[in-house]
């Protein structure tokens, strides 16, 4: 029900910081729940953050205080602010969307192409 794209993931170092958009397109944008997720290499798809329609935000202890999730009704895009970079967040970066956004993730929601976000030690 709606399309997603990420976009702003990249190569950075240790340390640094990287913003991720997620741009949507159709109508129930700003009814709908929005999550991130991510998949290293080898490793199961993993809850990163997700906030709601109402702009409630929940995040991984893995990237609590480091990570900021937000959005913009008016542009249908979701952002994640990722400071403090670790080599362990390198992975394909995935955005979600869902009436419902849950830890787990589902083949129901609707997902992005994902990103690659790759930090250097």
């Amino acid at each position: 029900q709606v399309q997603l794209v990420e976009s702003g993931g990249g190569l950075v170092q240790a340390g640094g910081s990287l913003t991720l958009s997620c741009s949507a397109s159709g109508r129930t944008f700003s009814m709908y729940s929005m999550g991130w997720f991510r998949q290293g290499p080898g490793k199961e798809r993993e809850f990163v953050a997700r906030i709601t329609s109402r702009a409630n935000t929940y995040y991984a202890d893995s990237v609590k205080g480091r990570f900021a999730i937000s959005r913009d009704n008016d542009k249908n895009t979701v952002y994640l602010q990722m400071n403090s970079l670790k080599p362990e967040d390198t992975a394909v970066y995935y955005c979600a969307g869902s009436q419902v956004m849950t830890t787990i993730p589902r083949s129901g929601f609707d997902w992005g192409q994902g990103t690659q976000v790759t930090v250097s030690s």
